[in-house]
């Protein structure tokens, strides 16, 4: 199973605050326990959402919002993908996590859709339609590396 660990944004993270040298070394630390585990399939932080854009959608209209958005506690500071046996599993991992930020924090685990979980609607041409999206997506980021 796979699941995205979400951090949440604070007032600091939003102004453009960074993290201390010590807690990015604790953060390091922790993203290679994950690796070493097998759980850590990507991790980023993200920029303030003064640097983000919404795109609102209504019908066939397109609204592009610019930040910042003024509800932090919704927002985003950053994110982690990993690779699980169970939602506990996940939530042990979170617990051992680094506080990502001074003061109260909050880190919410959601459960990323499979395929499988798609049912029938899933069918085998959208099924082998999106193994292929994958496969050239891996193929153009091997490229972009080398």
């Amino acid at each position: 199973m796979r699941f995205m660990i979400i951090v949440k944004a604070t007032k600091e993270s939003e102004a453009g605050v960074m993290p201390s040298t010590k807690l990015l070394a604790e953060m390091g630390k922790f993203n290679e326990e994950l690796v070493k585990a097998g759980v850590m399939l990507a991790g980023e932080g993200l920029q303030p959402s003064s640097k983000g854009a919404r795109v609102k959608f209504s019908g066939s209209t397109r609204t592009v919002i610019d930040g910042p958005f003024t509800e932090t506690k919704e927002l985003i500071a950053g994110y982690w993908l990993w690779q699980c046996k169970s939602k506990e599993e996940a939530i042990e991992w979170v617990k051992r996590c680094p506080n990502p930020h001074e003061g109260e924090s909050e880190i919410e685990i959601r459960q990323v859709f499979e395929a499988e979980d798609f049912g029938a609607e899933f069918t085998p041409e959208l099924r082998e339609q999106e193994e292929r999206i994958r496969a050239q997506a891996e193929q153009i980021q091997r490229t972009i590396k080398n």
